[in-house]
Order: C-alpha cells, then sequence, then structure tokens
C-alpha cells in the first residue's frame, strides 16, 4: 500500500476541527481513515497540570518530541502505540495501536509547532474562528459533553489566552489553508466562511468563483500569491451546486466518491447542513484526493517548495 495521505487540522479548542473533518471522513469511508488526536499527547494530567499553573496548550505540557516521531511512523506506513487522554475525567486511558490506512486526519491545537511536525503533512488547515463565536463554542461543548459550568469554561478561557496568542495562533502561518466560519445571524446553519488558499498547494480552478460577482454571495481577491474567498452563508443553493460541480469536474478520478451528505452537522441530536462548510469539505477532499493520485503514481504529494 501506498504511503497515508496525512491531513492536518489545527486550531485552539472548540475552533471546530471535528465538526469540519467528521464529513470528510463518511466520504472516505470510516475503515479507510485513522484518526490522531495530538491533545492525547498531554504530560499532564489535568490534576497535574492545575499543580503546576499550566496549561496543556503550552509545548512543555506535551511530549512534542513523541508526538513527531508517530507522525512520521504515520507517513512512513509504519505502526505505532498512541497515548489516549480522557478528556471526561483529565485521566490517561491505555496506549492504543495505530495502523495507517489510505488517509489519515490528525487534528489538534500544536500540530504545526515544529518543523519536524510539519513536514509530515500533505495539506495544513488552521481554522481561526472569531474569538466570540469560538468562546460560544467552548461553553456549549464543555458544558453538555464535560460537565462544566459556564463560569468554570470562561474562566479556563482566560487562563489559556497567553497561551492561545502565544503557541496556538501562530501556527495558522504555516497553514495551507486558513479557515474562519463567521456568524451572519443567530443561525449556525448559515455561518459565513472567510478563506485564505495559499500556493504552497495547487487549487483547483476557481475561475467561476471568481468570476461570480458580489451578487452572488462570493468575493474573490487575490493577495499576492494568496487567494481571498469569502462565501456567504446565505448562499443560493443553486448557486453552491455550480460551485461544487466546477471542482468535482477537476476530480472525474474521484467521481464515485460523489455524495450530498457533505456540510451535515450536528446541533445536540438535530442535523443541520451548511453550504460553506460543505464548500470547505469539497475544497479538502479536492486536495486529499490529488495528493493520493500524486503518490499512486510515485510522486511526494503535491506540495510546492
Amino acid at each position: 500500500m501506498a504511503r497515508p495521505i496525512i491531513l492536518g487540522v489545527v486550531g485552539d479548542s472548540a475552533a471546530g476541527k471535528t465538526t469540519l473533518t467528521r464529513g470528510l471522513v463518511r466520504v472516505l469511508g470510516d475503515h479507510n481513515v485513522t484518526h490522531v488526536c495530538t491533545d492525547d499527547y498531554h504530560r499532564y494530567d489535568r490534576r497535574q497540570r492545575a499543580e503546576r499553573q499550566i496549561t496543556p496548550l503550552h509545548p512543555d505540557c506535551n511530549y512534542m518530541d513523541i508526538m513527531a516521531q508517530h507522525l512520521g511512523h504515520m507517513r512512513a506506513g509504519e505502526a505505532f502505540l498512541k497515548p489516549v487522554y480522557q478528556h471526561t475525567d483529565g485521566t490517561f486511558g491505555p496506549l492504543v495501536r495505530i495502523e495507517p490506512t489510505e488517509y489519515a486526519v490528525v487534528e489538534g491545537l500544536l500540530g504545526y509547532y515544529s518543523e519536524s511536525l510539519r513536514q509530515n503533512y500533505d495539506v495544513r488547515v488552521y481554522l481561526a474562528p472569531p474569538e466570540e463565536l469560538r468562546r460560544k463554542w467552548k461553553v456549549q461543548r464543555d458544558c453538555s459533553r464535560r460537565g462544566y459550568t459556564t463560569d468554570q469554561v470562561l474562566a479556563e478561557l482566560d487562563k489559556r489566552e497567553p497561551d492561545s496568542e502565544a503557541f496556538i495562533r501562530p501556527q495558522k502561518d504555516s497553514a495551507d489553508m486558513v479557515v474562519s466560519f463567521l456568524p451572519s445571524s443567530d443561525d449556525q446553519e448559515h455561518l459565513d466562511v472567510e478563506m485564505i488558499l495559499r500556493p504552497s498547494l495547487r487549487h483547483p480552478d476557481l475561475t467561476p468563483l471568481e468570476q461570480a460577482g458580489e451578487n452572488s454571495g462570493i468575493r474573490f481577491s487575490r493577495d499576492g500569491d494568496d487567494i481571498h474567498l469569502f462565501v456567504s452563508g446565505q448562499l443560493d443553493p443553486q448557486v453552491a451546486h455550480a460551485m461544487e460541480e466546477s471542482i468535482w469536474e477537476n476530480l472525474h478520478f474521484a467521481s464515485h466518491l460523489r455524495t450530498e451528505r457533505l456540510g451535515e452537522f450536528t446541533i445536540g441530536t438535530d442535523l443541520h447542513r451548511s453550504e460553506s462548510l460543505a464548500l470547505v469539505q469539497l475544497l479538502l477532499l479536492y486536495h486529499l484526493f490529488t495528493a493520493k493520485a500524486s503518490v499512486a503514481l510515485g510522486g511526494a504529494g503535491t506540495r510546492s517548495a
């Protein structure tokens, strides 16, 4: 088997990493995707962090060398034993054996912190929602799933802020795609999205988006070699469909993976769909598929120097 194609998704806590990747895994198939969370490489459990007055966002609170070593094993197609951090109670569980498959999704806080980490990815994404929205998502998640009170979550966010500024946000400079979901209303089904697409990857032909015009809900501009793309959360489904068709035309070799399930997410137990989320996921699938094709033909992937 050719080596796995590795997608990195980095962002601060509750930035939407799992929501973004869940739809990708549905398309690729659970059996074809190996999932690794770099937050499992914490050096200290929750009690030890409190005693040492250190946050999990600080590199010194994580086994960064082992994390890089394991990603190297992943890229080489080699199995390894991964630690497990249990968010429910802040302790560590038994090691688990990771067997690489066709694709790997690696998400967490510090995935691009060092060059020894960055060199393992085929595609690097950084999620950068506005802090007000991220804090809202953090409160919703940690109160509903992890047993915290609102005051506890907000206090922890304030405590982590210096480390977020020092260690997490600078990693967006190492991303091929910076993705920011933005609130256009109280309706989370219609979040706007802003993307920065950098030339470190060869992006699909986006001419149809560039020619769409602002009345379509799309804004397209260039800043040097970077592409800046804005997609309204209120985008007409017909326009969204035409955009997705233009990307799928570049993926004729993966047409058997086409699905209507992109853009789905849940709030509580209710299923919703977002056109802007679907577009981001499709762009990521494009890069995963083209990297896969390159490696299958003996290439090194699709990253530019």
